[in-house]
């Protein structure tokens, strides 16, 4: 399954629903404002760190361009995807569930 996740974990609990209903092996995609909650140092880093473990995180590279947020602020491990792998994610996975 991919996991969709555009609200900011700083301002919505999408991200944390997520990472608790998200079973291990599932992709999932930061977009928009989510992909904040890719970056080192902040108050979820840890809880993105250890859905890592055994989920497969990536932000949407647009998005980090777009938010100015440079891919050497990322957590170690981070898939970055263009809208091309976002189309291979969807294709990849038989269901799509998107957080708002």
């Amino acid at each position: 399954m991919l996991h969709t996740i555009n609200k900011s974990p700083f301002e919505k609990n999408s991200l944390e629903s997520c990472l608790r209903l998200a079973k291990p092996g599932h992709d999932i995609l930061l977009i928009e404002d989510a992909v904040y909650a890719a970056t080192s140092g902040t108050i979820v880093s840890e809880l993105v760190e250890a859905a890592m473990e055994d989920k497969n995180v990536s932000v949407l590279g647009p998005d980090l361009a777009s938010r100015g947020i440079d891919e050497a602020r990322l957590l170690k491990g981070i898939g970055i995807v263009d809208y091309a792998g976002f189309v291979d994610l969807t294709v990849k996975n038989d269901k799509v569930q998107s957080w708002l």
